[in-house]
């Protein structure tokens, strides 16, 4: 009986290999029929599987076998950068996907581990056979025993922050990046030009990577820490706007008293001997405002040029440069120009340094205001502790606290560093860190984090995590790095700003060209003001700052309310969400279920059903297990030893008890083992969870959990913004059909394992949905990966603030709903600057160019053109700063 093969082949080098074994398939009378690549074969053949792999090894071939690969995955950030490498993997011949998440890939292949490395690269992402550290070894280990669904891991790749200086224009973004890209294992980069940052990832050599980047013409440091980088940053505000201040005064001073002389009836022509002269001393002035004020503008187009680029610094070295020299010419040689040409331009070169200097003083004022959000995290952490040595009370820099040291907190101080309280309680007010404007109370055993503030009483606490390790520390990390990422709507920006200032010098030359050879007399001077005021009309700097800037006020505000965002693509992503999956547990509801009834059976009562069961469940961390515990402890019942605790995902579990197994779970884990479950009436709004031995159930015990107060609102307010709320959970279809009823959500998906949420999220995609999943950033990790759109909700755990795509610090669907709706406001700001930014340049450079002169006789002054210009970014940076008026939704009086 024949059979298709379809298998791999090695060992093939060229025609001759394939054609070898073609002729061995064809003087074989048992093959039917064949077709062989260097790579694989399919043939239908009688012979067995052996046979045929004998027949190729004895021509000098091998088959390979399929191997297990297991690779760590980094880079992806949601379920199409999941579909994307799974794309790309099914392009491989005789290999297998197992399983595949953000961070873990398993499949069966016959190519090497290195092939398959090469290829997930090519697409942008990047994979490790080797596994990335854990920041927290015990956090994982907890993290893999609670679920095995869950396949967070931590990016161990290297990430370092450059402090640069000497970029003005988009067209610096793109020379920058280059430079850095161009270094040896730079994985990626992002250069911000709101923050005159640069995030570099990969395990480079910084000293060569700063060499590479001041040998083309730019200024870099490292950013060793936060406050370091706050420093420097501040040094160089200072410097720059005290520079422009006195660069502003000194043009404007100059230039006003020439200008307001030409409107005014001045003369502004070369006519005699006494023209020259003083218009001559006047040149002579400007000369030296262009080596003062406008030095720097002469020196950085010089750099550009040495280095084949241009930049906007170029465009106003060209425009002033021109017309001084133009005027100078006149002045020094006036017989070699036509009579009406005779005009000069001083006026012009002074107030064009002049304004533009100016717009650059209000955009790095207004810049300098759009990291409000990082400034004041950074504020929460005060500069001492007071530590208890050998039973005194030390004062010690933070940067001296190490773990394991013992803090004393006193009523109004700010907590230094993470820990858990050893003795004392008080209420903290962590409203920087979660958004929640209610203090939380703090006692025995209760974590504290870095910057959240002490309200009343005193107390002692361990140090646990310092240093960069602090939750602070991570935020503020995460909100940096977020504020540096950008948007796939900036790639756009990026690629128009990369040839922007050459076009514009073509342009120039061009129009110049035109007016010189088909313009009015006297052409020269036309030519001249026409170059010139296309020159500086046009500019770089609106369309650079266009995206950084709403991205970086946008990632800032959403921080200040409690939502961490992981970077700009997040932004883009949720602000087109139009259906949002919301897990019930913890999310809709409060999350600390309450036992309301216990139903016993077979004359065992209440006290004996709830210790056995709180014998099995004082293993397990779930919500539930948790009810029971509690219930048992608030009775003050004596809790039972059990060993051989197992659990099964979404089912139940069991232990050993007293020598007798028991059960505890819902129905189908009863069936599962065999074990008829009664039937009882249960409560809508409660959870059953039956109780049993290896025999027959002894009791049911029903769970409900209260709806959080601000679900309802948060519902109503998605509904209005137009999405879509879908309720997701493994409880029981009647309990989820009660809270979707409460809280008006129509449509339901109960009964879902863990391991089905993804799949669940994958058919509402198929739909077209744009999805975004909430859920508690652990059990729900499948489906937080497969969605546009993960956000976790809770306290904001280590786990959470790695994993997610948006974190939620507090524990209120409202901060969802706000998060989205300022990702929308973000989006609509950054498109208002991108439009607003081409629209100028499109129709300003033609204006300047003299379009309209036919029409209207009307030809742009070079003066007025760089005040457009420097109104142009103003523009820009104000309207991103728009952003910080937005209010969230619970803070709304």
């Amino acid at each position: 009986m024949s059979q298709e093969f379809n298998l791999p082949l090695a060992g093939l080098n060229c025609g001759r290999c394939i054609a070898k074994i073609e002729k061995a398939f064809a003087d074989n009378p048992h093959v039917q029929q064949y077709s062989v690549t260097k790579t694989d074969t399919k043939l239908t053949t009688s012979l067995s599987y052996q046979e045929v792999v004998k027949l190729i090894t004895e021509l000098g071939y091998s088959v390979p076998k399929a191997q297990d690969v297991t690779l760590y995955l980094s880079g992806l950030n949601c379920g199409k950068c999941v579909n994307k490498t799974k794309d790309a993997l099914s392009g491989l011949s005789h290999s297998s996907i197992t399983s595949i998440s953000t961070t873990l890939l398993k499949l069966e292949t016959t190519h090497s581990q290195q092939h398959i490395i090469d290829l997930i690269e090519s697409i942008g992402f990047h994979a490790s056979s080797v596994s990335p550290a854990s920041d927290n070894q015990e956090e994982q280990t907890s993290l893999s025993d609670s679920s095995k669904t869950d396949n967070i891991s931590h990016s161990s790749e290297k990430t370092t922050q450059l402090i640069l200086s000497g970029m003005t224009c988009a067209s610096c973004v793109s020379s920058v990046e280059k430079i850095i890209a161009q270094n040896k294992n730079v994985h990626s980069v992002t250069v911000n030009l709101a923050e005159r940052t640069a995030l570099v990832h990969g395990d480079i050599d910084v000293p060569t990577l700063i060499k590479s980047i001041e040998d083309g013409g730019y200024g870099a440091e490292l950013s060793v820490s936060e406050e370091q980088r706050r420093v420097r940053q501040k040094e160089q505000f200072l410097k720059i706007t005290s520079e422009h201040k006195r660069n502003t005064i000194l043009s404007l001073s100059i230039g006003a008293p020439l200008m307001l002389w030409g409107v005014f009836g001045g003369n502004m022509q070369i006519s005699n001997t006494h023209d020259q002269i003083a218009w001559g001393v006047i040149g002579f002035i400007c000369l030296g405002l262009l080596l003062t004020a406008g030095r720097h503008f002469f020196v950085n187009a010089w750099k550009a040029f040495t280095h084949h680029r241009a930049t906007m610094d170029t465009l106003v070295a060209l425009g002033t440069g021109s017309a001084w020299l133009y005027s100078m010419a006149l002045v020094l040689f006036p017989e070699f120009f036509p009579e009406q040409a005779r005009h000069v331009y001083f006026e012009a070169t002074a107030m064009i340094l002049g304004l533009i200097t100016l717009g650059n003083l209000i955009e790095t004022k207004a810049r300098n205001r759009t990291s409000n959000a990082i400034e004041k995290l950074i504020n929460l952490q005060p500069q001492t502790a007071t530590v208890i040595i050998d039973g005194q009370e030390v004062t010690l820099p933070v940067a001296q606290v190490i773990e394991g040291m013992v803090i004393k907190i006193k009523p109004g101080e700010k907590i230094p560093v993470d820990g858990t309280i050893l003795s004392g309680e008080s209420y903290l007010d962590e409203a920087m860190l979660t958004g929640e404007p209610i203090p939380s109370l703090k006692s025995l055993g209760n974590a504290v984090h870095a910057g959240t503030i002490n309200q009343q009483g005193s107390f002692t606490f361990k140090a646990t995590k310092v240093g960069e390790h602090t939750m602070l520390a991570r935020i503020i990390t995460m909100v940096r790095n977020a504020q540096s990422s950008k948007p796939k709507l900036a790639k756009l920006a990026d690629k128009i700003s990369s040839i922007f200032v050459p076009s514009v010098m073509i342009i120039a030359i061009l129009s110049a060209l035109i007016w010189y050879n088909f313009g009015p007399e006297p052409t020269s001077s036309y030519m001249l003001v026409v170059a010139t005021t296309v020159l500086i009309i046009a500019c770089p700097c609106a369309l650079g700052l266009a995206t950084p800037m709403s991205v970086t006020v946008g990632i800032g505000k959403a921080a200040e309310f409690g939502a961490l965002i992981k970077d700009a693509d997040v932004l883009q992503t949720a602000s087109t969400i139009d259906t949002v999956v919301v897990d019930k547990t913890g999310t809709l509801t409060e999350g600390k279920p309450r036992v309301t009834k216990v139903t016993v059976f077979n004359q065992f009562d209440e006290k004996e059903v709830i210790s056995l069961a709180a014998a099995v469940e004082v293993h397990s961390e779930h919500p539930l297990a948790l009810a029971v515990v509690n219930y048992l402890n608030d009775n003050h019942w004596i809790p039972l030893t059990s060993t051989n605790f197992t659990a099964e995902l979404g089912l139940g579990a069991s232990a050993k008890v007293n020598g007798n197994v028991i059960f505890i779970g819902n129905r189908r884990y009863l069936a599962k083992n065999n074990i008829p479950s009664p039937d009882i009436s249960i409560s809508p709004s409660a959870t059953p969870l039956y109780v049993a031995n290896e025999q027959e159930c002894i009791g049911v015990i029903q769970v409900s959990d209260a709806i959080r107060l601000d679900s309802k609102a948060a519902i109503k307010q998605f509904n209005q913004l137009g999405i879509d709320v879908v309720m997701l959970t493994g409880d029981r279809k009647e309990t989820a059909e009660h809270v979707a009823k409460e809280l008006e959500i129509n449509q339901i998906i109960a009964g879902v394992l863990p391991d089905g949420k993804a799949q669940a999220i994958q058919e509402l995609q198929k739909q077209g949905k744009k999805v975004a999943m909430i859920g508690d950033g652990i059990n729900d990790a499948p489906a937080l990966a497969q969605a546009e759109v993960g956000i976790a909700m809770g306290n904001g755990s280590d786990v959470a603030i790695e994993s997610a795509h948006l974190t939620l610090m507090n524990h209120s669907l409202l901060t969802a709903v706000n998060a989205i709706k300022l990702s929308k406001a973000t989006m609509k700001n950054m498109k208002q600057n991108l439009f607003g930014a081409f629209i100028y340049n499109t129709i300003g450079i033609p204006v300047a160019a003299g379009i309209l002169f036919p029409f209207t006789g009307m030809l742009l002054s070079p003066v007025v053109a760089g005040a457009a210009m420097a109104l142009s970014s103003i523009t820009v940076v104000t309207n991103a700063n728009r952003l910080r008026l937005f209010t969230p939704q619970s803070q709304q009086k």
